[in-house]
């Protein structure tokens, strides 16, 4: 069943052109994603969707009678009300059943009321809907249903708009980044309430594993095209990948023929036929297609990072409250070169504060921070750019220099360094309010990185980054030689990035977790199921005695810290030595090598061979003990 029908609609602001002639329907139970860069016109096309923006030609056609819900990025609530009061603002009848039974039972001296109010509430067997409801509430850590809307944060609105959509039990919902402004617990409860709700879904969102687990198709809005690809996320990068692989055999077999009508153009005579006059016209469309590009363009990240020192930064007894909220007690860490960590927990349990003491920008209430001399930092902070009125793209990084210093004594303009993120000539001198939310993310990035850092800090990233920006982004960060602490709610991005966790537990709790993000999922879920077996289980008595004849349980060993953390990182040296062997077999192929160079070359294999023996020997070992 159609549910919505886009009929050849077109953007364009000035003469730049968002895209025309753009049509796709959406039908019920389907889970679709749309996929584009920054810029292309994806929240263009979600507000005239809303009804927040009109196409220039074109239109939109609902299903008589279904009842849609929007989630914006910046959802405009009344200030005025309560987080109950929004919910029970809505249209819905079985909600206004709900607010009737609850206001009945704050006065249960109204018989009558009461009687009325229940009967509705069994008529339309809302008893499992408010039982839902306040789940969905609590799950959005919306606790205090009577705070008011105007002294919520950004992120608590965006999770009460999110409330609102879902409660309402629409017909199709459209979201604008569903996952900006949850923590990962509310994103992983949010994919499970996606697959078990029949809800049909049109969404735009940069974070792959929901796009993976959640969306059953997607539609790529690329260079002004709509593709559609009946699948999930990895279905949709294997089938893109095929479809420019056609594109470019197909360009290659333009060329050629361009090639050959344009001989035969060349040696017409001036008065041409009929038939041969449709053979030109043939000839223009052979040659566009021919001179067609694709526009792969790619950031480009490069930065001469500054050099590092032995001493990095000591945390020495750090401590951090509120009022009835510890955020760190006594906390003590010593950072080493190169090292990777991500910070997860819940929001509100201090991930940012502690960003903040470590970077100096506040004081922490007990305890020192030592920063080595050579420790320069790059803080990306989740409020972005400073928007000067009237300043333009390039103004923002004229402010760093006309002349930006690259690695190995190189530079560039500022103009070329614009280039490298994506920003044309014509783009540079557009006003940054003019920008889209993504593109003035990009600009944001490129004044962290321009100041050479050797100590990242990334606080949400991710957020409003178009997938290919990031994809760029952590091959950058993988190579990137100083130190880097990511907080983020994207798990793919954790995932390749980083190499042990901070886990904020609140209360002033603070793990030290060797591995990635997927790791302490299946660390959390295997500690879950251990704990749920062994109270339905009574526990076994070992044949094995003491010398007082009572029986002794058998201990399992654990890893030790040190342990842990040698076992994430082993794979990836093994990697680096397996590479290092390639690249060692394949000088052998030199003809040119004298015999002492061979001899060489041979003592430096079995040694490189010996490394990975010995390594993966060590694998074995603790993966028997985990």
């Amino acid at each position: 069943m159609n549910l919505l029908s886009v009929e050849n609609i077109a953007k364009a602001y000035g003469e730049h052109v968002l895209f025309s002639d753009i049509s796709f329907g959406i039908n019920k139970d389907q889970k679709i994603a749309l996929i584009a860069k920054n810029g292309s016109g994806k929240t263009s096309i979600l507000n005239i969707l809303s009804g927040l923006d009109t196409p220039d030609s074109g239109q939109v056609n609902y299903r008589k009678g279904i009842r849609v819900s929007f989630l914006d990025q910046e959802p405009n609530l009344d200030p005025e009300l309560t987080i109950e009061q929004t919910i029970f603002a809505s249209d819905n009848e079985v909600l206004k059943v709900i607010r009737a039974y609850e206001k009945a039972l704050e006065n249960p001296e109204d018989a009558d009321a009461y009687q009325t109010a229940f009967e509705g509430m069994e008529r339309f067997q809302a008893w499992d809907f408010e039982t839902q409801y306040k789940q969905i509430l609590s799950k959005l850590n919306l606790h205090d249903v009577n705070l008011k809307v105007n002294i919520l944060s950004g992120g608590q609105k965006k999770r009460l708009a999110l409330a609102d959509a879902l409660i309402n039990k629409p017909d199709l919902l459209v979201l604008d980044e569903p996952t900006n402004h949850l923590d990962l617990e509310m994103i992983e409860w949010l994919e499970q309430y996606f697959a078990k709700e029949n809800m049909t879904l049109f969404m735009v969102t940069h974070d792959r594993y929901f796009l993976e687990r959640v969306c059953n198709e997607i539609i790529e809005l690329d260079e002004g095209v709509l593709y559609p690809y009946k699948g999930n996320y990895s279905y949709y990068l294997e089938k893109k990948e095929a479809r420019i692989e056609q594109e470019a055999t197909e360009q290659h077999k333009s060329k050629i023929l361009f090639k050959k009508e344009l001989n035969w153009m060349r040696r017409q005579p001036k008065a041409r036929t009929t038939k041969s006059k449709s053979r030109i016209d043939d000839f223009y469309e052979i040659k566009e297609r021919a001179n067609k590009r694709r526009n792969e363009n790619e950031v480009e990240l490069e930065i001469n990072m500054e050099r590092m020192g032995t001493k990095i930064i000591e945390l020495h007894k750090i401590s951090k409250s509120y009022p009835n909220k510890p955020i760190l007690d006594d906390f003590e860490y010593n950072f080493l070169r190169g090292e990777r960590i991500g910070i997860i927990g819940k929001n509100g349990a201090g991930k940012s504060t502690f960003l903040n003491i470590l970077s100096g920008k506040e004081e922490p209430d007990s305890g020192k921070v030592v920063v080595g001399e050579t420790i320069k930092f790059g803080y990306y902070t989740q409020k972005g750019i400073n928007i000067k009125d009237g300043q333009k793209v390039i103004d923002v990084i004229r402010e760093f220099g006309d002349y930006i210093p690259l690695a190995k004594g190189r530079q560039i303009s500022a103009q070329q360094l614009l280039e490298r993120f994506l920003f044309d000539r014509k783009k540079q001198y557009d006003f940054v309010d003019k920008l889209s939310g993504g593109e003035r993310k990009r600009l944001y990035l490129c004044t962290i990185l321009i100041q050479n850092p050797n100590f990242l800090i990334l606080d949400e990233p991710t957020n409003d980054l178009d997938i290919v920006t990031l994809n760029v982004l952590e091959s950058f960060l993988m190579d990137f030689p100083g130190c880097l602490i990511v907080v983020s709610h994207d798990r793919y991005f954790m995932d390749k990035i980083v190499d042990h966790l901070f886990v904020f537990r609140g209360d002033a709790v603070i793990e030290d977790f060797p591995g990635n993000y997927s790791d302490y999922r299946s660390y959390e879920d295997s500690a879950v199921l251990e704990s749920r077996a062994a109270k339905k289980e009574k526990p076994q008595e070992s044949s094995e005695t003491n010398d007082k004849g009572s029986w002794k349980k058998e201990e399992k060993k654990k890893l030790s810290f040190q342990e842990q953390k040698e076992y994430t990182n082993i794979e990836r040296e093994i990697k680096k030595l397996e590479a290092k062997k390639e690249k060692t077999q394949q000088k052998f192929t030199d003809t040119s090598l004298s015999g002492d160079q061979i001899k060489e070359l041979s003592i430096e294999l079995k040694e490189i061979e010996d490394a990975i023996e010995a390594k993966t020997e060590r694998w074995f070992e603790l993966s028997a003990l985990l």
